[in-house]
């Protein structure tokens, strides 16, 4: 019965720390300049590849497709970077100050003192990733109106989707925000197994970017295309399936299983290295 309020405990700690909104902040002010230079720069050359494809221009140059620019190319390498940083300090950071050992002098387990802070780096992550969204479609539709459909064009995943029903493309596009934030959960997974150990919180959250990144470059390498499906950050990129016409159910299925799986993993090894920790000495 005192989990809610734990959690709440938790999350309010969270949000305290000003280095939580830097994210919010880069993100506002990413969005402004990236709409401003679609207007006023791109307009243009969505015009001319809309004719090169036969492409109605206002499926191209419309509040939603912007709002998938927004978030399915700055969410993987921008996004991760303030979520390694969340979630890397949120155990570490109140090691280094001391706070965990008077928390461990109350009657409770270590396993639920880290279930409360991992609860809390998830809730940030996915919240994170829908605020993304929700205000880069309004900046949009403040800055394009809110007319026009849905244009998904994604050479990597092999999927071009036009969608003209406005109702269908806004459904479409949140469900795929939902399922980017599911997929940045992994992120934000590296940054607590490394907080859990013995390490600053700033070294916590670099490594769990160089992890993070090391496989995203490997992913990107031409001679290991063939085994794209064994990278992590390949299988974190199929939320855009939801977005194909037809949607690949089996293959999204497969995917998050292997995320929740990976995550599960990452959380039980990290509470197997906190446990082990000496805190009195």
């Amino acid at each position: 019965m005192m989990f809610l309020p734990q959690l709440r405990g938790e999350l309010h700690k969270l949000f305290a720390r000003k280095r939580t909104y830097i994210g919010y902040v880069v993100f506002l002010v990413f969005e402004a300049l990236l709409l401003t230079l679609w207007v006023q720069v791109g307009r243009d050359q969505f015009e001319a590849l809309a004719k090169r494809n036969f492409v109605p221009v206002d499926l191209l140059s419309s509040s939603l497709t912007a709002t998938y620019w927004i978030m399915g190319f700055s969410m993987f390498l921008l996004g991760s970077i303030y979520f390694a940083l969340v979630a890397g300090d949120i155990v570490a950071k109140e090691t280094e100050d001391g706070n965990m050992r008077m928390v461990l002098s109350r009657p409770v387990s270590r396993l639920r003192i880290l279930v409360l802070k991992y609860c809390a780096v998830i809730i940030y992550t996915i919240t994170f990733v829908i605020f993304v969204g929700v205000t880069g479609y309004s900046m949009a539709v403040f800055a394009m109106g809110s007319e026009g459909g849905l244009f998904i064009w994604n050479p990597d995943m092999q999927i071009l989707a036009i969608y003209p029903d406005r109702d269908e493309a806004f459904w479409r596009l949140f469900l795929g925000a939902c399922l980017m934030g599911v997929s940045m959960c992994v992120v934000s997974s590296l940054g607590f197994f490394f907080s859990c150990l013995k390490i600053k919180p700033a070294a916590a959250s670099v490594m769990a970017l160089s992890v993070f990144f090391i496989d995203f470059v490997l992913q990107n390498i031409p001679f290991l295309v063939n085994y794209k499906h064994v990278f992590i950050t390949y299988r974190m990129g199929n939320w855009v399936y939801v977005l194909q016409e037809q949607i690949p159910w089996a293959r999204i299925t497969e995917s998050y299983s292997i995320l929740m799986g990976l995550n599960i993993t990452l959380f039980t090894i990290g509470w197997m290295a906190f446990q082990s920790r000496d805190f009195k000495t």
